[in-house]
């Protein structure tokens, strides 16, 4: 698919801003601090439903404002598309597909197909778990938008089991209390608990499986994303094969699913079990941890807890990897989901994302640079953020459109200039 148009009103540093979009490769050139991030941002929030930068939406909206509005147009499978968003903190956000309203945000998930880099990347290999499974779901929801819902039904449990843990915490410290109804409050915490137990274990086993099956396919284009960017091997003409023609690679890079569900079924790596066998094992490991979970008043297994582990040389990343492998592992990642989206287009075809570079070229040395351009320069469509040109390296082939950058505007430069 293909960014043809984007219309920012009231976003981040933009009171106004319209611009056109060709393929192939757009620079948006501009000094720190000028927006250039904020408009791939825009894209990026269409793509997930999210920002790579802020955890709430009260960033994007610009300064006095109360609602930031993002209209874009894209080309898919032939067809246009349009896509209007309007963020407004405090409320529910609302959108438009195709002119339509939308009745659930959430159904806009899969439309725009992206996949951006950013430096904030390094913290998939070496920050916290939450941020390995949001990559995962973040993905998940691109290939298989139904997910998002069966997601936010796992939410919605976990939250109302914690509040019932903790309550039951909170009697266990203070006595039983008095009776209602004849009811002991005890006995009738517990009968509540069995009933949260058996809808988190059936929404945890659907998630749970989905990631794992995600993490098993994801897997191949891992490793050999890795050698592109990081080894001699990376110049080798056999690894620019196309996703659907590629073999088997020796790639000292790789990623686990990691759970103790699975540890729990003795899942050998690789595997995928059945959804009723997860969810059996999840709810048995529920009912055994009650006593532990009331003390700490939180709920201590499922997939909110699990973890993407990634390894390089057979041993965990984090800790173990170089600055440097640590930002090829990172982009590994991210060019793996390109390669994946690729192939598994979805219900509405030509699947290919856009791909987003915002600020990488100055993270990485001369070698890797090079190596990122000659990989990207077959895209579709690719948009990158710099603030100097000559970061931009001379393997990025062909034409490129040129975007200056300064605060609250967005002009073209001229076709096919670096300078």
């Amino acid at each position: 698919m293909q960014l043809t148009a984007l219309d920012l009103t009231d976003f981040r540093s933009y009171p106004r801003l319209s611009l056109s979009f060709q393929p192939g490769i757009t620079v948006l050139v501009g000094q720190n601090g000028q927006g250039k991030t904020n408009i791939v941002e825009a894209l990026w929030y269409l793509a997930t439903l999210s920002s790579h930068r802020v955890p709430h939406d009260a960033a994007l909206v610009h300064r006095g404002e109360s609602t930031a509005i993002i209209r874009a147009g894209f080309v898919r499978a032939g067809r246009p598309l349009q896509v209007d968003l309007e963020i407004t903190p405090g409320k529910a956000n609302r959108a438009r597909l195709q002119g339509q309203n939308v009745s659930r945000l959430r159904d806009l998930l899969g439309e725009v197909r992206a996949v951006l880099f950013a430096p904030e990347d390094l913290g998939l290999v070496k920050a916290d778990p939450e941020g390995r499974r949001r990559f995962l779901d973040e993905l998940l929801f691109e290939i298989a938008p139904r997910f998002a819902s069966v997601k936010a039904d796992y939410d919605r449990v976990l939250k109302q089991r914690g509040n019932l843990l903790k309550q039951m915490r909170s009697m266990r410290r203070g006595g039983s209390g008095r009776s209602v109804a004849g009811l002991d409050p005890a006995d009738s915490a517990a009968s509540t608990l069995e009933v949260w137990d058996q809808q988190l274990a059936r929404f945890g086993a659907e998630l749970l499986r989905a990631r794992l099956h995600l993490v098993n396919r994801l897997t191949p284009h891992l490793g050999y994303s890795y050698l592109r960017v990081s080894t001699d091997e990376g110049a080798d003409p056999g690894l620019d094969l196309p996703p659907d023609q590629r073999g088997e690679v020796n790639s000292p890079a790789s990623i686990r699913y990691r759970s103790s569900v699975l540890d729990e079924l003795e899942a050998p790596a690789g595997s995928l079990p059945g959804t009723r066998e997860i969810q059996d094992a999840m709810l048995e490991m529920l009912a055994a941890g009650h006593d532990d979970e009331i003390d700490r008043g939180a709920t201590l297994t499922g997939p909110h807890r699990d973890d993407m582990e990634i390894r390089l040389h057979d041993f965990p990343a984090k800790g173990y990897a170089s600055h440097g492998e640590s930002w090829s592992l990172a982009l590994a990642l991210r060019l793996a989901s390109y390669d994946l989206l690729r192939l598994e287009e979805g219900d509405l075809g030509d699947g290919e994302p856009i791909l987003i570079l915002d600020d990488v070229f100055s993270e990485l040395d001369t070698r890797r640079r090079e190596r990122l351009g000659r990989i990207v320069t077959d895209a579709s469509q690719v948009l990158i953020t710099t603030a100097n040109d000559t970061d931009i390296p001379d393997s990025l082939d062909g034409e490129i459109h040129v975007i200056e950058v300064s605060l609250g505007d967005a002009v073209p430069r001229g076709s096919g200039s670096r300078s």
